[in-house]
């Protein structure tokens, strides 16, 4: 569930639950992305994440490369090819800027579109 590196002078240990929280994060800057949504998985549940920061995100990390796939719910209106592939770069940059991970894939699953309310 974590990620074990040699840098330096000692190990460096990032979890699972860490990244996906950069994801979260990351997802949330996005102009016409709501929400995470989805089933929590168990891997995602620890010290350092929270159910609500991670909620929709599942993240696999290997060799220090790593997959994403996010659920998300969009607002009405935005465009849905644009708007994931705007998350799939944040998200990879994020990732890759603040833990030195290769990001292979970002898997963007909409679960839903907000309609505006009348």
């Amino acid at each position: 569930m974590e990620n074990e590196r040699e840098e330096g002078i000692g190990e460096i240990q990032i979890a699972n639950e860490v990244v996906a929280a950069i994801a979260s994060i990351s997802a949330s800057e996005i102009e016409g992305v709501i929400t995470m949504s989805g089933n929590i998985k168990n891997e995602l549940v620890g010290r350092f994440g929270s159910k609500k920061n991670t909620k929709g995100i599942k993240v696999t990390v290997d060799d220090n490369e790593a997959e994403v796939d996010i659920e998300i719910t969009m607002k009405y209106g935005y465009s849905i090819p644009e708007t994931s592939a705007k998350v799939q770069d944040r998200i990879a940059q994020s990732i890759n800027e603040m833990t030195g991970l290769k990001v292979n894939r970002v898997n963007v699953n909409i679960a839903g579109v907000e309609l505006p309310k009348d």
